[in-house]
């Protein structure tokens, strides 16, 4: 059974940081790309960063590139997104999310993945 569990979120100040974590279990970690994505109340969800199963690759959106910082560790099964710089419109519930692949490419749809966490939520009053 595969399982993506994140933790990290909280409640921070603006222009402060945070690192969200996502551990994944039941797959191989090696051949998952992973992404974030969050979504605001009543708003869909959107992208914010992906990364290639190697970890070769990234892609972020307009709205956090500069600010984000996603990366992995593929022997702990996990992947980070460090929020740094951050802004009440980044105050939303952010989910990882994996598909399975034995290519290098990233994904910005929610459709590509297969996988999602149940979420962790970063508030940022303004």
């Amino acid at each position: 059974q595969v399982q993506l569990v994140e933790s990290g979120g909280g409640l921070v100040q603006a222009g402060g940081s945070l690192r969200l974590s996502c551990v994944v279990s039941g797959r191989a970690f090696r051949f998952y790309a992973m992404g974030w994505f969050r979504q605001a109340p009543g708003k869909e969800r959107e992208f914010v960063a992906a990364i290639s199963r190697t970890g070769g690759s990234t892609v972020y959106s307009d709205s956090v590139k500069g600010r984000f910082t996603i990366s992995r560790d593929n022997a702990e099964n996990t992947v980070y997104l460090q929020m740094n710089s951050l802004k009440p419109e980044d105050t939303a519930v952010y989910y990882c999310a994996g598909r399975v692949t034995l290519g290098t490419n990233t994904n910005r749809e929610v459709a590509d993945y297969q996988d999602w966490g149940q979420g962790t939520q970063v508030t940022v009053p303004s």
